[in-house]
Formats: C-alpha cells, structure tokens, sequence
C-alpha cells in the first residue's frame, strides 16, 4: 500500500471527509483492519483566504510548494491537494514533485467521461469558477463544455462557502437554494453538475436533486485510493 500525502485545512471540514472517504474504502476493498496510509499537513485557512482576498496566488503557489514537499519527505508517494480553489497553483507545484500530484479536474473529467457528458455545471468558490484552472482544463483536455451559474447565484455561493461551510454551518435554507441554483443550470442544459468545492457535498447530495452530480471530495479522495492500492489484491 502506497501512502497519500494530503494537504489540507481549506477546509478542515472537507479535510476531515477526505481521511473518512479513504479509509473507509481501504477498508471496504481489502478488509479485516486495513485502512489507509495517509500523511496530512493541515493549513490555517485563515491565511489563504487573506492571500486570496489579495490576489496573491504567489504566496499560496509558495506556501503549498511548502506543504507538498514536506509531505514527500515524511514519505508520501503522491500528493492531493484536498481543495477545489488551491488548484490554481497545482501545476507549478506538481513540476517540482518528485512523486505524482493527482489533479481534481482530472479525476472529475473521467467521471464526466464515464457518464457520457459533455456540457456540464459548475459551483464553487468565485475563483475556481471565474478563473481556468478547472473550468479551461475540463475544455481543453477533455472536450467538456461548462457552464456557470448566473452572476447573482455565483456571488451567492461564494459568499455561503466562505461564511457558513467554512464555519461548519449547513443550513436547509442554503440547501435548498443550492438545489435551486443547480436545477436552474440543468433547465439551461447542463447534463450534471460538479460540486467544484469540497464543502458542497457536505450540504447537496444525489438525494436532494434529480440531477447528477459530481461530487469533487469524494472522486478526489477514491483516486487517491486507487493509486494506494494499485496491485494490491483484495481480500476475500
């Protein structure tokens, strides 16, 4: 069994769905006691949410570097930024990895992919969804066309995200707006949604809507899992 560096914090909320997930499937495919090998540096999102209030993508490409090569020294064999916005800085930071960064807009896009999707919706921070770090890689990789919501509900969802899901706060009431926003991106044609912020799936599942979903924290956490587990035979 390979070890998973996570690095998480953003939220420790989603943080702690990430630990969960994995070691829930160890246990689930292998059996007995297994469960998974997992190292965590855990950030104070304080700080990033400064640095992204000041557009200083710098400081966090520098502060995540930080966390992914420490992770690789305590013995980590791949790294999963356990955060939908953090990927802005994934690339430059998987270029000096010595082991693989496993991108969450990959893992999501087979997903789409497997579903026979090509126009999906996408919620989330207001960065991830202004800026192209999922949205242009979902395009240009894997020929999927996404759609936003409208500039009101954006603005809505950010502001939940940042003032309640981050505080542990998930509430009916934003629920049931959220399945609204979603609903009303399937009614524009979106054939699924990705929950692009690891704190959504906390609050939205496949039971509260008829539309399918991509639920980000967990195709992030089971392809890490897969890699762990790669030529490990099942119990049983």
């Amino acid at each position: 069994m390979k070890t998973i560096g996570i690095i998480g914090g953003m939220t420790w909320e989603s943080t702690a769905a990430y630990y969960r997930l994995m070691n829930q499937e160890v246990g689930k495919r292998l059996g007995g006691n297994y469960s998974a090998k997992i190292i965590l540096s855990s950030a104070n999102f304080e700080e990033f949410d400064q640095w992204q209030r000041a557009d200083d993508w710098q400081a966090i490409e520098t502060a995540v570097d930080d966390m992914a090569q420490s992770l690789v020294r305590a013995g980590a064999d791949c790294v999963v930024i356990a955060c939908n916005t953090q990927h802005e800085v994934a690339d430059a930071v998987a270029e000096r990895l010595p082991v693989p960064l496993i991108h969450i807009a990959d893992v999501t896009a087979e997903a789409i992919q497997r579903a026979g999707f090509q126009k999906v919706g996408l919620l989330g921070t207001r960065y991830t969804m202004e800026r192209q770090f999922i949205r242009g890689r979902l395009r240009e990789r894997f020929g999927i066309d996404v759609t936003l919501p409208n500039p009101e509900d954006q603005q809505y969802i950010h502001q939940k995200i940042y003032t309640e899901f981050s505080q542990g706060v998930f509430s009916e009431s934003t629920r049931e707006r959220f399945v609204s926003i979603i609903e009303k991106l399937a009614q524009d044609g979106a054939q699924g949604v990705i929950l692009g912020c690891t704190e959504i799936p906390l609050l939205v599942q496949s039971r509260h809507t008829a539309v399918p979903l991509f639920d980000t924290t967990t195709l992030h956490a089971l392809a890490a899992v897969n890699f762990s587990l790669a030529k490990i035979s099942i119990a049983g």
